[in-house]
């Protein structure tokens, strides 16, 4: 039987597709989110924020996803009861999303620095001396302009975190990965057909949206 020929086969793995559409989309934001505020402690005046910006950065840019998303499910989980639902499918889609959201932010965290890094002090210095605070000299003048300057960066850190969050399925999450296991498993002479659709579904997701921030970066770069 073709393997793809099953109406089960396909309705498995474009269930898989969706659940690493919302994992990405629900750790994308998430990850934002926290990385602006990582970002804002970096280069806050204040010691304490700007060791602990640094801490996170360094201690999870550096340690593995995978034991990551393992201490999320088996630490928090397991160890601690953290449970988000009484549905196990629900909570480990939400532990999944905790640790790729605190992961991604410690990349979303440098290269929002790096945009605050292309801002010229200059406009901060003028900020401070019509009166605005530090916060609201990053809300309103350096944020912005950092934001457009870094639309390419993010849109990478978008696209590798799409592709992490395959690993959330050695937690059990039914996802893409998963669901080419089982296929493999089950059709062990179709492995490479099995591969190359999986591969080709996120090259036709992943591609046209490389591309996209590549156009929205140019439309939003500042000219200086």
């Amino acid at each position: 039987m073709d393997v793809f020929g099953d109406p089960r086969n396909v309705d498995a793995t474009v269930s898989g597709f969706v659940w690493i559409l919302k994992l990405t989309g629900a750790s994308a934001v998430l990850a934002l989110v926290l990385g602006v505020i990582l970002a804002a402690m970096r280069v806050s005046p204040i010691p304490v924020l700007r060791l602990f910006g640094a801490g996170w950065v360094n201690i999870f840019r550096n340690t593995p996803l995978t034991l990551i998303i393992f201490f999320c499910y088996f630490g928090l989980y397991s160890t601690f009861g953290l449970s988000f639902s009484d549905d196990l499918p629900l909570n480990t889609y939400w532990l999944g999303v905790i640790g790729l959201s605190t992961y991604t932010a410690a990349f979303v965290c440098e290269a929002i620095r790096s945009g605050i890094n292309t801002v010229p002090a200059g406009q901060a210095e003028a900020a401070r001396a019509i009166g605005l605070t530090f916060a609201q000299t990053l809300r309103i003048v350096v944020l912005p302009q950092a934001g457009r300057a870094v639309v390419a960066p993010l849109g990478s850190i978008l696209i590798a975190l799409c592709k992490n969050s395959t690993i959330v399925g050695t937690i059990g999450l039914m996802e893409s990965s998963s669901v080419m296991k089982d296929l493999i498993n089950s059709y062990g002479n179709a492995g490479v057909l099995i591969f190359a659709v999986f591969a080709g579904a996120f090259a036709l997701l992943l591609i046209p949206t490389g591309y996209f921030f590549g156009w929205l970066a140019n439309r939003l770069a500042v000219k200086r």
